[in-house]
Protein backbone atom coordinates (compact mmCIF):
# COMPACT_ATOMS: atom_id res chain seq x y z
CA UNK A 1 0.00 0.00 0.00
CA UNK A 2 1.08 3.56 -0.66
CA UNK A 3 0.33 6.22 1.95
CA UNK A 4 0.79 9.91 1.23
CA UNK A 5 1.05 12.45 4.03
CA UNK A 6 0.02 16.09 3.60
CA UNK A 7 0.87 18.01 6.75
CA UNK A 8 -0.11 21.43 5.39
CA UNK A 9 -3.22 20.94 3.20
CA UNK A 10 -4.53 23.56 0.81
CA UNK A 11 -7.38 24.46 -1.46
CA UNK A 12 -6.13 26.03 -4.66
CA UNK A 13 -8.23 28.86 -6.06
CA UNK A 14 -7.52 29.32 -9.76
CA UNK A 15 -8.22 32.76 -11.18
CA UNK A 16 -7.83 33.39 -14.91
CA UNK A 17 -7.70 37.03 -15.95
CA UNK A 18 -8.78 38.57 -19.23
CA UNK A 19 -5.71 39.45 -21.27
CA UNK A 20 -2.24 39.67 -19.81
CA UNK A 21 -1.87 40.22 -16.06
CA UNK A 22 -0.56 43.79 -15.70
CA UNK A 23 0.58 45.79 -12.67
CA UNK A 24 -1.07 49.15 -11.89
CA UNK A 25 -4.08 48.19 -13.98
CA UNK A 26 -7.48 46.72 -13.20
CA UNK A 27 -7.19 43.05 -14.17
CA UNK A 28 -10.60 41.48 -14.69
CA UNK A 29 -11.43 37.89 -13.76
CA UNK A 30 -12.47 35.71 -16.69
CA UNK A 31 -12.95 32.42 -14.81
CA UNK A 32 -12.49 31.22 -11.24
CA UNK A 33 -12.56 27.70 -9.82
CA UNK A 34 -11.35 25.65 -6.89
CA UNK A 35 -8.86 22.81 -7.21
CA UNK A 36 -6.99 20.37 -5.01
CA UNK A 37 -3.96 21.78 -3.20
CA UNK A 38 -1.26 20.16 -1.09
CA UNK A 39 1.60 18.16 -2.58
CA UNK A 40 0.72 14.89 -0.88
CA UNK A 41 -2.87 15.13 -2.13
CA UNK A 42 -1.55 15.82 -5.63
CA UNK A 43 0.60 12.67 -5.49
CA UNK A 44 -2.41 10.62 -4.36
CA UNK A 45 -4.43 11.98 -7.30
CA UNK A 46 -1.67 10.95 -9.73
CA UNK A 47 -1.41 7.46 -8.25
CA UNK A 48 -5.18 7.05 -8.55
CA UNK A 49 -5.05 8.03 -12.23
CA UNK A 50 -2.55 5.21 -12.74
CA UNK A 51 -4.97 2.84 -10.98
CA UNK A 52 -2.69 2.36 -7.99
CA UNK A 53 -4.37 1.94 -4.61
CA UNK A 54 -3.32 4.55 -2.09
CA UNK A 55 -4.59 6.41 0.96
CA UNK A 56 -4.01 10.09 1.71
CA UNK A 57 -3.20 10.85 5.34
CA UNK A 58 -2.63 14.13 7.13
CA UNK A 59 -4.79 16.94 8.44
CA UNK A 60 -7.84 18.95 7.44
CA UNK A 61 -9.41 22.05 8.99
CA UNK A 62 -12.94 21.75 10.40
CA UNK A 63 -14.13 25.17 9.19
CA UNK A 64 -14.08 24.26 5.48
CA UNK A 65 -13.92 20.49 5.85
CA UNK A 66 -16.91 19.82 3.59
CA UNK A 67 -15.44 21.89 0.76
CA UNK A 68 -12.08 20.12 1.03
CA UNK A 69 -13.70 16.68 1.13
CA UNK A 70 -15.83 17.52 -1.92
CA UNK A 71 -12.68 18.38 -3.88
CA UNK A 72 -10.95 15.20 -2.69
CA UNK A 73 -13.91 13.11 -3.89
CA UNK A 74 -13.90 14.83 -7.27
CA UNK A 75 -10.20 14.00 -7.64
CA UNK A 76 -10.76 10.37 -6.55
CA UNK A 77 -8.51 10.69 -3.52
CA UNK A 78 -9.21 8.09 -0.83
CA UNK A 79 -8.33 9.60 2.53
CA UNK A 80 -8.22 9.10 6.29
CA UNK A 81 -7.59 12.65 7.47
CA UNK A 82 -7.39 13.97 11.02
CA UNK A 83 -9.62 16.99 11.68
CA UNK A 84 -8.14 20.05 13.38
CA UNK A 85 -11.02 21.78 15.18
CA UNK A 86 -11.63 25.52 14.77
CA UNK A 87 -9.15 25.64 11.90
CA UNK A 88 -9.57 26.41 8.22
CA UNK A 89 -7.61 24.71 5.45
CA UNK A 90 -5.58 27.44 3.76
CA UNK A 91 -6.29 28.81 0.30
CA UNK A 92 -3.57 29.23 -2.30
CA UNK A 93 -4.30 31.70 -5.08
CA UNK A 94 -3.07 30.73 -8.55
CA UNK A 95 -3.22 33.55 -11.12
CA UNK A 96 -3.25 32.59 -14.79
CA UNK A 97 -3.53 35.17 -17.55
CA UNK A 98 -5.40 34.64 -20.82
CA UNK A 99 -2.16 34.97 -22.78
CA UNK A 100 -0.89 31.80 -21.06
CA UNK A 101 2.33 33.37 -19.82
CA UNK A 102 2.53 30.83 -17.00
CA UNK A 103 1.12 31.07 -13.49
CA UNK A 104 1.74 33.10 -10.35
CA UNK A 105 1.05 31.49 -6.97
CA UNK A 106 0.34 33.19 -3.64
CA UNK A 107 0.14 30.73 -0.74
CA UNK A 108 -1.43 30.88 2.69
CA UNK A 109 0.59 29.73 5.70
CA UNK A 110 -1.86 27.11 7.00
CA UNK A 111 -3.11 26.20 10.47
CA UNK A 112 -1.20 24.94 13.49
CA UNK A 113 -1.40 21.25 14.32
CA UNK A 114 -2.19 20.40 17.94
CA UNK A 115 0.14 18.05 19.79
CA UNK A 116 -2.79 15.67 20.23
CA UNK A 117 -3.42 15.48 16.49
CA UNK A 118 0.27 14.98 15.75
CA UNK A 119 0.25 12.04 18.16
CA UNK A 120 -2.88 10.70 16.42
CA UNK A 121 -1.00 10.75 13.12
CA UNK A 122 1.97 8.90 14.63
CA UNK A 123 -0.36 6.25 16.08
CA UNK A 124 -2.20 5.97 12.75
CA UNK A 125 1.07 5.42 10.87
CA UNK A 126 2.25 2.86 13.43
CA UNK A 127 -0.94 0.86 12.84
CA UNK A 128 -0.95 1.14 9.04
CA UNK A 129 2.66 0.96 7.83
CA UNK A 130 4.14 -2.42 7.01
CA UNK A 131 7.31 -3.67 5.39
CA UNK A 132 7.48 -2.83 1.67
CA UNK A 133 4.71 -0.22 1.93
CA UNK A 134 5.50 3.21 0.53
CA UNK A 135 5.28 6.39 2.63
CA UNK A 136 5.26 9.68 0.71
CA UNK A 137 5.89 12.91 2.64
CA UNK A 138 5.29 15.93 0.43
CA UNK A 139 4.85 19.65 0.86
CA UNK A 140 5.58 22.36 3.40
CA UNK A 141 5.39 22.04 7.17
CA UNK A 142 2.52 23.79 9.00
CA UNK A 143 3.26 26.78 11.23
CA UNK A 144 5.28 25.80 14.33
CA UNK A 145 5.55 22.17 13.22
CA UNK A 146 9.03 21.12 14.28
CA UNK A 147 11.73 19.06 12.64
CA UNK A 148 11.55 16.80 15.68
CA UNK A 149 7.91 16.05 14.83
CA UNK A 150 8.84 15.38 11.21
CA UNK A 151 11.61 13.06 12.39
CA UNK A 152 9.06 11.11 14.44
CA UNK A 153 7.05 10.47 11.26
CA UNK A 154 10.10 9.32 9.28
CA UNK A 155 11.18 7.13 12.21
CA UNK A 156 7.85 5.26 12.05
CA UNK A 157 8.43 4.52 8.37
CA UNK A 158 12.00 3.44 9.04
CA UNK A 159 10.98 1.05 11.82
CA UNK A 160 8.27 -0.46 9.61
CA UNK A 161 10.73 -1.09 6.78
CA UNK A 162 8.72 1.05 4.35
CA UNK A 163 10.06 2.84 1.27
CA UNK A 164 10.13 6.54 2.22
CA UNK A 165 9.80 9.22 -0.47
CA UNK A 166 10.16 12.89 0.46
CA UNK A 167 9.32 15.97 -1.61
CA UNK A 168 10.35 18.51 1.01
CA UNK A 169 12.41 21.69 1.08
CA UNK A 170 14.79 23.63 3.32
CA UNK A 171 15.71 22.11 6.66
CA UNK A 172 13.03 19.42 6.24
CA UNK A 173 14.79 18.19 3.10
CA UNK A 174 18.17 18.23 4.86
CA UNK A 175 16.66 16.13 7.66
CA UNK A 176 15.30 13.64 5.12
CA UNK A 177 18.77 13.26 3.59
CA UNK A 178 20.37 12.89 7.02
CA UNK A 179 17.87 10.14 7.84
CA UNK A 180 18.68 8.43 4.53
CA UNK A 181 15.19 8.22 3.09
CA UNK A 182 14.74 6.38 -0.22
CA UNK A 183 13.71 9.19 -2.59
CA UNK A 184 14.06 12.98 -2.74
CA UNK A 185 13.15 15.55 -5.39
CA UNK A 186 15.17 18.74 -4.83
CA UNK A 187 15.08 21.63 -7.26
CA UNK A 188 18.26 23.16 -8.67
CA UNK A 189 18.78 25.54 -5.75
CA UNK A 190 18.01 22.96 -3.05
CA UNK A 191 20.40 20.56 -4.75
CA UNK A 192 23.25 23.08 -4.48
CA UNK A 193 22.67 23.29 -0.72
CA UNK A 194 22.79 19.50 -0.38
CA UNK A 195 25.86 18.79 -2.49
CA UNK A 196 29.39 18.64 -1.12
CA UNK A 197 30.98 21.96 -2.21
CA UNK A 198 34.57 20.66 -2.16
CA UNK A 199 33.96 18.64 -5.33
CA UNK A 200 34.04 20.52 -8.62
CA UNK A 201 31.97 18.06 -10.66
CA UNK A 202 28.20 17.96 -10.17
CA UNK A 203 28.28 14.31 -11.22
CA UNK A 204 30.69 13.45 -8.41
CA UNK A 205 28.64 15.40 -5.89
CA UNK A 206 25.44 13.66 -7.01
CA UNK A 207 27.11 10.29 -6.57
CA UNK A 208 28.12 11.19 -3.02
CA UNK A 209 24.52 12.18 -2.25
CA UNK A 210 23.34 8.92 -3.83
CA UNK A 211 25.28 7.01 -1.18
CA UNK A 212 22.74 8.31 1.36
CA UNK A 213 19.59 8.46 -0.79
CA UNK A 214 18.93 5.62 -3.29
CA UNK A 215 16.73 7.65 -5.67
CA UNK A 216 17.32 11.33 -6.49
CA UNK A 217 15.25 13.27 -9.03
CA UNK A 218 16.67 16.78 -9.28
CA UNK A 219 14.40 19.21 -11.12
CA UNK A 220 15.83 21.98 -13.29
CA UNK A 221 12.47 23.28 -14.54
CA UNK A 222 12.05 23.53 -18.29
CA UNK A 223 15.70 22.48 -18.68
CA UNK A 224 14.80 18.99 -17.49
CA UNK A 225 16.18 16.94 -14.64
CA UNK A 226 18.90 14.68 -13.34
CA UNK A 227 17.90 11.27 -11.98
CA UNK A 228 20.39 9.28 -9.93
CA UNK A 229 20.15 5.66 -8.77
CA UNK A 230 22.63 2.90 -7.93
CA UNK A 231 25.62 5.00 -8.93
CA UNK A 232 24.16 5.87 -12.34
CA UNK A 233 23.21 9.38 -13.47
CA UNK A 234 20.66 10.18 -16.15
CA UNK A 235 20.25 13.58 -17.79
CA UNK A 236 16.65 14.05 -18.85
CA UNK A 237 15.44 16.49 -21.51
CA UNK A 238 11.64 17.05 -21.57
CA UNK A 239 9.54 17.71 -24.67
CA UNK A 240 8.89 21.31 -25.65
CA UNK A 241 5.32 22.31 -24.81
CA UNK A 242 3.31 25.51 -24.52
CA UNK A 243 3.14 26.35 -20.83
CA UNK A 244 -0.26 27.28 -19.41
CA UNK A 245 0.12 26.53 -15.68
CA UNK A 246 3.20 24.84 -14.22
CA UNK A 247 1.78 24.67 -10.68
CA UNK A 248 1.67 21.02 -9.67
CA UNK A 249 3.98 19.77 -12.43
CA UNK A 250 6.60 18.63 -9.93
CA UNK A 251 3.96 16.74 -7.96
CA UNK A 252 2.86 14.95 -11.13
CA UNK A 253 6.50 14.00 -11.76
CA UNK A 254 6.82 12.55 -8.26
CA UNK A 255 3.51 10.69 -8.41
CA UNK A 256 4.19 9.26 -11.87
CA UNK A 257 7.74 8.21 -10.98
CA UNK A 258 6.60 6.46 -7.80
CA UNK A 259 3.69 4.88 -9.69
CA UNK A 260 6.14 3.30 -12.12
CA UNK A 261 8.32 2.05 -9.26
CA UNK A 262 5.21 0.49 -7.70
CA UNK A 263 4.45 -1.18 -11.05
CA UNK A 264 8.03 -2.59 -11.12
CA UNK A 265 8.96 -0.65 -14.25
CA UNK A 266 12.64 -0.21 -15.04
CA UNK A 267 14.28 3.08 -14.17
CA UNK A 268 14.31 4.59 -17.66
CA UNK A 269 10.61 3.81 -18.08
CA UNK A 270 9.88 5.48 -14.73
CA UNK A 271 11.88 8.54 -15.77
CA UNK A 272 10.16 8.76 -19.16
CA UNK A 273 6.61 8.49 -17.77
CA UNK A 274 7.31 10.97 -14.99
CA UNK A 275 8.71 13.47 -17.48
CA UNK A 276 5.88 12.99 -19.99
CA UNK A 277 3.10 13.28 -17.41
CA UNK A 278 4.72 16.38 -15.92
CA UNK A 279 4.94 17.95 -19.39
CA UNK A 280 1.27 17.15 -19.99
CA UNK A 281 0.37 18.84 -16.70
CA UNK A 282 2.09 22.08 -17.76
CA UNK A 283 -0.31 22.36 -20.72
CA UNK A 284 -3.41 22.25 -18.48
CA UNK A 285 -5.11 25.19 -16.81
CA UNK A 286 -5.71 23.80 -13.34
CA UNK A 287 -3.20 22.47 -10.82
CA UNK A 288 -3.85 18.72 -11.01
CA UNK A 289 -4.90 17.66 -14.50
CA UNK A 290 -2.69 15.71 -16.88
CA UNK A 291 -3.55 13.38 -19.75
CA UNK A 292 -2.14 9.85 -19.87
CA UNK A 293 -2.84 9.57 -23.61
CA UNK A 294 -1.10 12.87 -24.30
CA UNK A 295 1.78 11.77 -22.07
CA UNK A 296 2.07 8.53 -24.03
CA UNK A 297 2.33 10.50 -27.26
CA UNK A 298 5.15 12.57 -25.73
CA UNK A 299 7.28 9.58 -24.72
CA UNK A 300 9.23 9.44 -28.03
CA UNK A 301 10.02 13.16 -27.65
CA UNK A 302 11.87 12.69 -24.35
CA UNK A 303 15.65 12.36 -24.41
CA UNK A 304 17.33 10.39 -21.63
CA UNK A 305 21.12 10.38 -21.64
CA UNK A 306 23.09 8.16 -19.30
CA UNK A 307 26.16 10.07 -18.17
CA UNK A 308 29.58 8.53 -17.85
CA UNK A 309 30.78 8.45 -14.26
CA UNK A 310 34.15 7.80 -12.69
CA UNK A 311 33.61 5.94 -9.40
CA UNK A 312 37.31 6.27 -8.55
CA UNK A 313 36.87 10.06 -8.35
CA UNK A 314 34.78 9.80 -5.17
CA UNK A 315 36.45 6.87 -3.47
Amino acid sequence: MIYTVTLNPAIDRLIQTSGMLTKKKTNRVKTAEYDLGGKGFHVSHVLSKFGIENIALGFIGSENQLQMEKILRAKQVTHQLIVEKNASTRECIVLIDEESQGSTMVTGSGFRISRTNHEKLIFQLQKLLKKDDMLVLAGSLPPDYTLKQLKEIIDVGKRAGSFIACDLSGDALKLAVKMEVDFIKPNQFELEELLTPAMESMKDRLLVLNESVPYIAASFGEEGSYVVHAGEIYRVFPPKVKEVNDTGAGDVFVGSFLAQLALRANLETAIAYATACSASKVTKRNCTDFDLIQAGQMLPMIKIKKLEVNPDAIS
